[in-house]
């Protein structure tokens, strides 16, 4: 069974409207999974991307972020904001600084920034949690949810299997951006990112 069929076969099995924590990357990346993912859920974001290079670039997808959600207007989604430690996640992923962008410091990265998110789930008692990386044609599905298998034996929070891009999530996503008009990035996030275009 492929990670869509289990995310399928999941959302087919849930009673009542669990509480998720959704870690969230961007504005843009947030538009159609946080629709598709309401109906099934109580969301809250979380996010969490030390990764994003420089400061203020992670402020404008901060912003974009916080302004799909002014127009979204659902009550029900609230948005927690991780602290970012720039210097902290290049300590511990430079050593992978030469690594081609989709490398293995990419899937570190992913690790570091869903582990965030699974420690926070744990500790305030979410019972489901899950990125919303796979919807970008730049993230390895395949990669997000082993990690997030992972995770969910080490922090026993149920991981919600994800990969958004299919079942057309990727052109509906572009297809509902092209409306809103959010700032959009042009690179991933990280300073070698930047260097890689």
């Amino acid at each position: 069974m492929n990670n869509y069929q289990k995310q399928l076969k999941q959302l087919s099995e849930i009673q009542g409207r669990p509480e998720l924590l959704l870690h969230v990357c961007c504005g843009v990346c947030s538009v159609y999974p946080l629709v598709y993912l309401r109906d099934h859920f109580k969301i809250t974001i979380f996010f969490s991307n030390s990764n994003i290079y420089p400061y203020e670039e992670f402020s404008k997808r901060l912003n974009a972020l916080e302004e799909y959600l002014k127009i979204l207007n659902d009550p029900e989604i609230r948005l927690i904001v991780d602290s970012y430690e720039n210097d902290g996640w290049e300590e511990e992923l430079g050593s992978m600084k030469e690594e081609p962008e989709g490398g293995k410091r990419c899937k570190a990265c992913y690790r570091y920034r869903m582990e965030r998110a699974f420690a926070y789930a744990r500790k305030h008692h979410y019972p489901c949690c899950t990125t919303i990386m796979s919807i970008s044609n730049r993230k390895n599905a395949d990669w997000l949810n082993e990690i997030g298998e992972e995770l969910e034996q080490q922090y026993s929070v149920t991981y919600l299997h994800c990969d958004l891009k299919r079942g057309d999530g990727i052109t509906i996503n572009e297809r509902m951006n092209k409306s809103l008009n959010l700032y959009h990035q042009d690179y991933c996030g990280c300073r070698y990112s930047i260097r890689d275009l």
